[in-house]
């Protein structure tokens, strides 16, 4: 360098091709991406190709059937994701507002999961001019209703099968088998992991369905058996199965991030802590046809990124 000469910061990086690369990253392919840019495909890659040179890292692995986000990919879509769609909306808007806002974001998915996750996320975006519409169900009507175009995106506890659906893991939920404080005074402290089941023998089951899926599993993964009886109280909610537990109804099996705070305080009791707990995966559905609405895409990496403290 000459001397005096004084060194030049780097440029910074075209907003055009960070839009670009969310386009990628969001449809997986470049040739998917391109219409929704109006880009050629060759355009896409050339772009894409320029960021990486830009950034010195690979984004994108290439596959047979689109392409696969790189580590790095996925966190830098989370960093630029909420300002380039913002920018974005605010550009399709036009400079006096005069067109349209964004649809409403159909969202569903478990009711306890959205009443107590997903909601208190999403509770800024509502703020920023986000319109949320919100339905609860089972996974299987939840996933069918998607593929009718009756969600943007859903949550659901089971991945779907087939490419037609696009599915990331979202969160992995923990289940516990808790007690009142009473009720665990009444099993005493170490029992069931002595004893096992017997240890709960007489002791009251309450569940959201009848069939017993949660407890059912529970039993099979922890203590290797089939658990048999009757429950004595049924609700098709796990959030009033918690408060029916919390008064001293019986035992149950929860999801962990439903009764976090009960546990801190001392109003459920973990009965046992075993080493390797059940956890069920929850995963981030969306259909295809939604990436022109660019609060479907603000709703779902706001989801995936506050999911990581869940």
């Amino acid at each position: 360098m000459p001397q005096g000469a004084e060194s030049v910061p780097p440029a910074p990086v075209d907003l055009s091709l960070l839009r670009t690369f969310l386009a990628v990253h969001r449809t997986g392919s470049f040739t998917a991406a391109a219409p929704l840019l109006g880009l050629s495909q060759p355009t896409v890659t050339t772009q894409i190709r320029s960021l990486e040179c830009r950034l010195g890292r690979q984004l994108f692995d290439r596959r047979p059937r689109g392409v696969t986000p790189t580590p790095f990919a996925d966190e830098l879509a989370l960093q630029v994701a909420d300002p380039i769609d913002t920018l974005a909306a605010v550009a399709d808007r036009g400079p006096l507002g005069g067109d349209a806002p964004p649809e409403p974001v159909h969202l569903a998915g478990p009711a306890e999961f959205i009443g107590s996750c997903a909601l208190r996320a999403l509770a800024p975006l509502i703020a920023r001019g986000v319109r949320l519409r919100v339905a609860t169900g089972l996974a299987d009507e939840l996933l069918d209703g998607l593929r009718a175009g009756r969600h943007d995106l859903v949550v659901s506890a089971r991945r779907p099968r087939g490419r037609a659906l696009t599915a990331v893991p979202l969160a992995d939920e923990e289940f516990v088998l808790v007690a009142s404080p009473e009720w665990a005074g009444r099993i005493g402290p170490d029992r069931v992991a002595a004893d096992g089941p017997a240890a709960l023998r007489g002791v009251p089951l309450v569940t959201y369905s009848e069939d017993l899926p949660i407890a059912r599993r529970y039993w099979r993964h922890v203590f290797g058996q089939r658990l048999t009886g009757q429950p004595a109280l049924t609700v098709p909610d796990l959030r009033a199965v918690l408060t029916a537990v919390a008064a001293g109804a019986g035992v149950t099996v929860l999801p962990g991030y439903l009764c976090r705070a009960e546990l801190a305080s001392g109003a459920l009791v973990a009965l046992l802590e075993p080493e390797d707990p059940p956890i069920n995966t929850a995963y981030l559905v969306q259909r295809p046809g939604t990436a022109d609405n660019p609060h479907v895409a603000l709703v779902r990496d706001h989801l995936r990124h506050e999911a990581r403290g869940w």
